[in-house]
């Protein structure tokens, strides 16, 4: 069940207008994790473009939201990382529960579990009981990588690589922009081709889902391997929120239970197509 906690840091003048309450959506329950603020991979302006379109109840950060160890190395926080975090903190007080769970990369923040500052909630793990009575375990996820937690150098190593990548990522689509394209994700198209990648990415969501049954829960929310997902396995059904780097994806609930997955940049494409092209793909 869910331990009280927070982090409450910043008050801060917003850089960008929220959008209108009227084109707000409202969910029961959103998760998401991976945004990884303070990179120059976060994706924040397609967060913030997220949060002023949706509102929940319930809303659970899981993990490596701040980036500590990419911070320990070189410091970077551009005004738009600020507005992520003012969002954060302004739901909190409006009334919306905020839960946080901190992942490897913020883990300087678990040893405030157990608080609760500013109306952020801040825990290890937690219980989320859903509108048709499903139990789910809520939890970051870096627990269960034995890279993570046998070997930190290797994992400080790929951190490197991957931010190597995420500069390509950048390029990509920047070009992308120029032209006119969607956002598309070159690590997330990577790590699909890549056959170790799968093979951990499938062993992890098997090791999560195993462990999750063990504890008598219905289900497991988790971040951790920037890989949105929502399938059942062994019985368990298991849910990754994805993150704000490659996917830009968030895990929600209506308030019937039923889970969705939400890729943003397919959202924002759409808004942005002409209606004629939207009519089209509905027909198709």
């Amino acid at each position: 069940m869910p331990i009280d906690a927070a982090a409450d840091i910043l008050d801060i003048t917003p850089r960008l207008t929220a959008a209108r309450a009227g084109s707000r959506r409202h969910y029961r329950t959103i998760w998401i994790s991976d945004v990884h603020l303070g990179t120059r991979g976060c994706n924040a302006d397609m967060l913030i473009d997220f949060l002023d379109h949706v509102d929940s109840d319930t809303l659970y950060l899981v993990g490596d939201i701040i980036d500590g160890w990419r911070l320990k190395r070189r410091f970077y926080w551009p005004p738009a990382h600020n507005d992520v975090v003012r969002r954060l903190l302004k739901r909190a007080r409006r009334g919306t529960r905020v839960v946080y769970i901190p992942g490897n990369h913020d883990e300087m923040f678990r040893q405030f579990s157990g608080m609760d500052i500013g109306g952020i909630a801040i825990c290890r793990k937690t219980i989320h009981i859903t509108a048709d009575g499903r139990r789910l375990l809520v939890l970051h996820g870096d627990e269960f990588d034995a890279i993570t937690l046998a070997h930190r150098w290797l994992a400080h190593v790929g951190d490197h690589a991957y931010t190597l990548l995420m500069i390509a990522n950048r390029w990509v689509n920047g070009i992308r922009r120029r032209l006119n394209m969607p956002y598309w994700s070159l690590s997330k198209h990577a790590k699909a081709k890549v056959k170790n990648a799968v093979a951990f990415i499938s062993h992890f969501e098997e090791v999560v889902a195993h462990a999750a049954g063990s504890r008598g829960v219905d289900g497991v929310v988790c971040g951790h391997i920037h890989t949105a997902e929502m399938r059942e396995i062994g019985g368990i059904a298991y849910y990754n929120d994805g993150d704000w780097v490659e996917g830009c994806t968030a895990l929600v609930e209506h308030h019937d239970g039923r889970m969705e997955l939400l890729h943003w940049g397919d959202e924002i494409a759409r808004r942005a197509a002409p209606p004629e092209a939207i009519s089209a793909a509905k027909a198709a």
